[in-house]
This record gives structure tokens, C-alpha cells and sequence, in this order.
């Protein structure tokens, strides 16, 4: 069997580059080991857990709507039901991809590709119906779309099902009594929150001093206030020495920042402290391929590895690991196997995390500008000014703007309240195109809307808020 353009891996990135392969008239096939379309994005990861987010949003809204003087009663939860409807959008999901590949003509193989040399893959288990018995593929080109899977270090591999990684906390087998979350990065924190709201005692361990490294502070304090309010625990600075089973429960050994060891015993565990790419165990070594030091496929800004035959886009290529920089980069693959002068030049790549509130931002944050030296002017706007948010009782929120001092150009926007990463999008679009501060704050934005942040920010750095009184002065951030 021969196909001109190959699809390793059948998640955002690779059906993003197939469909639009075959849309650019290339005879395309996707080869994934899944019997189903979506990979760990639709599969077990974005969409399940934010149908999971949203069984605790409403939660969290019936709750506070006593401060409105309405009140309703204690929730009942039929685990099932939640489980049947996840698996239900999945499905829905899934079910999409497969007619879309049909009606675009691209073929889908189910079964492990694996390189025997840059222009065959060997196809192992699965379906066999798939690809007809033929035990090998070849192809004019690779598209390596072979994402990434949840860090487990040894430490926590004790033969253990409450010993959970990210997948298994999706699969929402109970509601434990108490549940320990190893890591306080983004998945993490959204999987706490979902259990939280639907009973656990939720407490997170965190090795370094703040939530959500790597995230700007200004956003994180709102989110982490919030958190600590209903998590049982938040300890940071905080290791975890050891796991043991002790018999239908876990027993954690810790030592916090005094240097003090305790034990606390949980009903789960949620390993969650990063994923790694799938970069081994597919035969690149066959290939002319090459893979660092971190297990990333280097790739170059059209997604070209070492070898010519093969493309890598998404998390096996690199930093950062999200489901809309690996459709970007799908696309981007596929246009320069058709001969389009396409390259991967994204001035911003939003990041969100959903919880609650949430957290957005995109392009470059202060902390970025402080190490790189560059001299940035830091607009903020708290949402205590904001109509929307009042009504909404929802003003634990900030919109920030990073912008240049010289130019007025927006380099960077954060955003940490409700729907932030809804609203982040206009951001990104102000960075790319090279938007001023003042291009965003004469665009005439809806009323009362949270949007209006966003424009009102680029008036605070202009010295003109209405709802806030904040004469212009220089608030420059430099190393």
C-alpha cells in the first residue's frame, strides 16, 4: 500500500495536517493505533475534562447565587450519568472526524506505524481490515503527529490504580473522600477543581513556592485565593518523598519547605507534573530523523525534520505542548509538502487554563521581558472597575497588557478572571497583526461585556480610563 502523504498519529495535529493534505489535492492516509479519530486531546484530555469543567462551573454558580437571594438544593450526583454524557461529547466528537475523513477521501488506517526506514512504516495490530492484511505502508511523506503522554515518574509506579495519571482521573471511576494532586500546573488544577466540586477534599502538592509555574504571578494570586478557599490543602514548596498502598488508601510521605517530613494518608493520588513527548519506540532511529536531549523531534520553521521525507509538528516537536499550535503546525506541514512557501511564524500562541477563574495570556509576559532586559510599559486593569464582572459578582479579575514603549505595539496580554479564555483571543490577533495600544482602545467594544477589559486596559496605558482614575506615567519594567 502506498499513499503520497502519511499521518502518524490521528490527534488535532495530525487530522488538522491530513484534512488539509488532501484538501490541497495530496492522497492522504492517517495511521493511528486508536480505533478512533482525536487522539489525547479529544480522547482523554482537553475535551473530556472541559465537559467535566462545566458539571463544576454550574455547580459552583448554583452555589453562589445564595448571595443573589436564590437558593437551590444540595446537588445529587449519578456518577454514571456524568461519565455516559463525557463519553457521549466524545463520541459525538470522534464520530465528526471519521465523516470528515470519509468526505474528504482520506484514508484511515488503525494500527501501530513503525519506521522501518524514511519512506515505510510497518503497521502492527489494530484493525487488519484497515489496510487490507498489508503489513507495511509507503509513503512520499511523513507527517509525525505522534504527540505526548502524562509523566509518571518510578516513584509513584506501584502497581496502584489510586495512583492515578491524568487519563485515569478522566475515566471518574468514584468520587474519593480525599484526593492528593501531585503538581501545581494547569492539569492539575483543572482535575482538583472537578473533583472538588463534586465532593473530594481536594490538596495539592507543589515542589516549587507558587501555583502554575511559569505563569505571571499577577495572574496566579486571584486564582490562587480562590483555590485555597475551597481546596482542603495547597502546601508549596513542598516534596514528595514516597507512596505507598496501605490498602485502599495511599500513603504519601512529604517534607515541607522547613525541612520537616509527615505523612498523610489519601484515597487517590493525581500524578500530574508534565507529559513528554512520544518520540521513542517508533524506529526514528531507522530514519534520518533526530531527537534532543528532551526527547523533542528538531524540526526546523516549515516542520521539516533531519530526514526530508518527514515532517513533526505538535507536542513531539516541541514546546509548548497544546492542541492548536499542533493544528497550526499540521497545516503548516502539509502546505510545504504541496509546494506552498508556508512556515510556522506565530508572533503569539495563546495559552488557557480552565479553571476558575480562569487564566489566559499570549505573547510576551513581564517576566519574559525582566529576563530578556527589554524595556515594556505594563498596563492593568482590575475587573472591580468593570460592570459586567460587578453584575456578574465576579471582579476577581485583571486584564494587563504588555506593550512596547517606543512603538505603543501590544507584545503581550494576560488575563486571569471569568471567561478569560474566551477573551484572550482578541489579544492574540491585536499581537499578530501589530496592533497599538491605541488600536485597541478606539476599537468600539460591546456594553457591559467582560471585553470591554480588554480595550479598557489599552486606555489605562494611554492615561484615559474612564472607570478608573490612572494618569499616564511611565510603568516601565527593565532588567
Amino acid at each position: 500500500m502506498h499513499s503520497q502523504v502519511v499521518v502518524l498519529g490521528g490527534g488535532p495535529g495530525g487530522y488538522a495536517a491530513a484534512f488539509m493534505a488532501a484538501d490541497l489535492g495530496l492522497e492522504t492516509t492517517i495511521v493511528e493505533a486508536d480505533p478512533r479519530l482525536g487522539g489525547t486531546c479529544l480522547l482523554r484530555g482537553c475535551i473530556p475534562s472541559k465537559a467535566l469543567l462545566h458539571v463544576a462551573k454550574v455547580i459552583s454558580e448554583a452555589r453562589e447565587m445564595v448571595e443573589w437571594g436564590v437558593e437551590f438544593p444540595q446537588p445529587k450526583f449519578s456518577i454514571d450519568k456524568i461519565r455516559e454524557r463525557k463519553e457521549k461529547v466524545i463520541a459525538t466528537l470522534t464520530g465528526g472526524l471519521g465523516q470528515l475523513a470519509k468526505r474528504r477521501k482520506v484514508k484511515v488506517v488503525n494500527a501501530r506505524g513503525i519506521f522501518v526506514d524514511s519512506q515505510t512504516l510497518q503497521l502492527e495490530g489494530g484493525d487488519p481490515a484497515t489496510h487490507g492484511g498489508d503489513g507495511r505502508i509507503t509513503f512520499d511523506h511523513c507527517i509525525l503527529a505522534t504527540g505526548s503522554t502524562p509523566a509518571m515518574p518510578k516513584m509513584f509506579q506501584i502497581g496502584s490504580d489510586r495512583v492515578m495519571d491524568s487519563t485515569g482521573a478522566l475515566a471518574l471511576a468514584d468520587i474519593p473522600e480525599s484526593l492528593l494532586v501531585v503538581g501545581g500546573g494547569y492539569i492539575g488544577l483543572e482535575m482538583g477543581s472537578v473533583y472538588s466540586e463534586l465532593g473530594s477534599k481536594v490538596s495539592v502538592v507543589e515542589l516549587l513556592d507558587g501555583l502554575l509555574p511559569g505563569a505571571d504571578r499577577d495572574l496566579v494570586k486571584p486564582l490562587e485565593k480562590r483555590l485555597r478557599e475551597h481546596f482542603h490543602a495547597i502546601m508549596l514548596s513542598t516534596k514528595v518523598l514516597g507512596v505507598t498502598d496501605v490498602g485502599g488508601k495511599i500513603e504519601v510521605e512529604m517534607e515541607g519547605p522547613d525541612g520537616a517530613k509527615f505523612t498523610n494518608t489519601y484515597d487517590r493520588v493525581l500524578i500530574s507534573v508534565g507529559r513528554r513527548p512520544k518520540s521513542a519506540g517508533f524506529g526514528l532511529e531507522n530514519t534520518k530523523a533526530k531527537i534532543n536531549e528532551k526527547g523533542f523531534v528538531e524540526i526546523d520553521d516549515q516542520q521539516r525534520t533531519s530526514d526530508p521525507h518527514i515532517f513533526a509538528i505538535g507536542d513531539v516537536a516541541g514546546e509548548p505542548m497544546l492542541a492548536h499550535k499542533a493544528s497550526h503546525e499540521g497545516k503548516v506541514a502539509a502546505e510545504v509538502i504541496a509546494g506552498e512557501p508556508a512556515a510556522f511564524d506565530k508572533a503569539a500562541i495563546p495559552a488557557v487554563v480552565f479553571t476558575d477563574p480562569e487564566i489566559a495570556w499570549a505573547g510576551l509576559t513581564a517576566d519574559q521581558a525582566q529576563r530578556e532586559g527589554r524595556e515594556v510599559e505594563i498596563a492593568q486593569y482590575p475587573w472591580q472597575a468593570s460592570g459586567r464582572a460587578i453584575a456578574n459578582g465576579r471582579t476577581d479579575g485583571l486584564t494587563k497588557l504588555i506593550v512596547d514603549p517606543v512603538t505603543e505595539r501590544v507584545l503581550g496580554c494576560g488575563i486571569v478572571g471569568a471567561g478569560a479564555g474566551e477573551l484572550i483571543a482578541e489579544a492574540v490577533l491585536a499581537i499578530e497583526m501589530g496592533c497599538t495600544a491605541r488600536d485597541l482602545a478606539e476599537s468600539v467594544h460591546p456594553h457591559p461585556t467582560l471585553s470591554e477589559t480588554v480595550g479598557f486596559s489599552a486606555e489605562a496605558q494611554l492615561g484615559y480610563a474612564t472607570e478608573i482614575y490612572r494618569p499616564k506615567r511611565k510603568q516601565t519594567q527593565e532588567n
